[in-house]
């Protein structure tokens, strides 16, 4: 027979605050044994919780140390909450009043107790109250601009007004348009001196290096679109320069923050399709169809697009040994490249990038006891399949995220600096090298090669 009443509660608890401790208090009086769920990093980011300051191990911390909680576990799915029930036989889940109605469904597997919150205090009012506006400007009139203009309106303490381009009638007439950007700068200097903490910069690849060393020299938090630089002494410096200088400095991959994409890397990480072997990953588009100008298209294919699978290849395999290029191209550049590199334990990565030629943009991770399959567009995470050799084993994993992806990196980016805090677990400086090395070794390797044939005409 039964003789402690279980109870279970969830949150996300970032901030731990007085209206947290009152509310767990009225949810351990109801029994006698306090579980309490604290909502990963990846699940909120998922259900739309962009501006979450601390981590979830800082978190779990926080609850833990409370002496009225018996045990705390981590949500990571919306259908944890049900598993839980049944695993711990809950006797009452509580939940706070603002949720009224929304879990009533979980009365077929307990019983759903609303309690009352405590007004006027909340994590969201003291992040308000604890951490200053990020004073953010845009620098270039890149594709992805207003995009991310757009997308950083659901980032709390962030705010843009700013925008820089040398172009001075493009940056007037974007300025004159936006209800957003009320100042336009066609000076770098005076723009940087204008008190924004932290740029974003969208601009043709050859001009990131200059940029991003400028706003470092300012002391602005940078995140760039990749690759951040050309050559491997241009990112090195540029690393090395933000660490002198204590500012953040972030590769603009999306990828590398949505929610699922996460998920995937921590599921593997628990061996769910052994020790993985392979890495495929395609990333194609045809620019031409979509009016790019040939001067975008004769940056190659390998600059524009291997960051994408170099990103999957690099956080799955690590650092690779070797890398062998199969690259194609007749006007100057790569019009399309297959990369295949050699990683520890003899594992293999290959990478298909073109901008003439258009493929299925999946990515498959094999492994010796399964596989993952991420369907097209892979690069935008939102769904994986992980198969085996007995289909009745295999599961799905879905998570939507909202927009195009960009408002997750944003809320990194901001919540990074608002704790002070200049490397990004989700993407740190050594996975830029890592993810880099592929398109600065195939540069070095095309500067050696044009100047060998020029020493050749040379001697001819």
């Amino acid at each position: 027979m039964k003789t402690k009443k279980t109870i279970i509660t969830y949150g996300t608890y970032d901030m731990l605050h007085v209206g947290h401790m009152r509310l767990l208090e009225r949810a351990k009086a109801l029994g006698d044994y306090l579980i309490v769920g604290v909502t990963d990093e990846n699940y909120d980011r998922s259900r739309g919780k962009l501006n979450v300051v601390e981590s979830t191990k800082k978190r779990v911390k926080s609850i833990e140390a409370l002496d009225f909680v018996d045990k705390v576990i981590v949500e990571t799915h919306k259908n944890q909450k049900a598993e839980d029930m049944v695993e711990y036989d809950v006797d009452i889940f509580a939940i706070g009043d603002d949720w009224v109605g929304a879990f009533d469904y979980l009365n077929e597997y307990t019983h759903v107790e609303y309690l009352a919150r405590t007004e006027g205090i909340s994590s969201t009012k003291l992040r308000k109250e604890n951490f200053d506006t990020i004073q953010l400007g845009i620098v270039g009139l890149g594709r992805d601009t207003q995009a991310f203009i757009d997308e950083a309106a659901f980032v709390s303490n962030v705010k843009i007004n700013r925008i820089y381009s040398p172009d001075f009638l493009a940056v007037k007439k974007y300025t004159k348009k936006s209800n957003v950007i009320k100042y336009g700068h066609d000076n770098y200097d005076d723009f940087l001196d204008t008190g924004i903490v932290a740029v974003y910069i969208d601009t043709e690849l050859e001009a990131h290096y200059n940029l991003i060393k400028k706003a470092i020299l300012a002391g602005k938090h940078v995140l760039c679109e990749n690759p951040l630089a050309l050559h491997k002494n241009e990112l090195k410096e540029l690393l090395s320069l933000a660490k002198e200088e204590k500012v953040l400095l972030l590769s603009a991959l999306k990828t590398a923050f949505l929610p699922a994409f996460n998920q995937l890397l921590a599921e593997l990480e628990d061996g769910i399709i052994g020790e993985v072997k392979e890495v495929r990953a395609t990333r194609t588009s045809l620019f031409k169809e979509q009016d790019y100008p040939d001067s975008f298209m004769e940056q190659g294919a390998t600059n524009i697009l291997s960051s994408y699978p170099s990103l999957l290849v690099n956080k799955i395999l690590g650092k690779s040994k070797d890398i062998t290029f199969f690259d194609q191209g007749s006007e100057g550049y790569d019009v399309s490249n297959l990369i295949v590199s050699k990683h520890k334990g003899g594992a293999v990565g290959v990478s298909r990038v073109a901008t003439g030629i258009k493929s299925e943009g999946t990515a498959v991770i094999s492994g010796t006891k399964g596989y993952i399959h991420i369907p097209a567009p892979w690069w935008l995470t939102k769904k994986f399949y992980v198969r085996f050799e007995d289909k009745h084993k295999s599961q799905t994993f879905n998570y939507e995220f909202d927009g195009d992806g960009l408002r997750y990196m944003i809320a990194e980016f901001a919540s990074l600096i608002q704790r002070g805090k200049r490397k990004s677990k989700m993407l740190t400086p050594s996975d830029m090298v890592g993810i880099n090395r592929v398109l600065l070794e195939y540069n070095e390797r095309k500067i050696n090669e044009n100047k060998k044939q020029k020493q050749k005409e040379k001697e001819a």
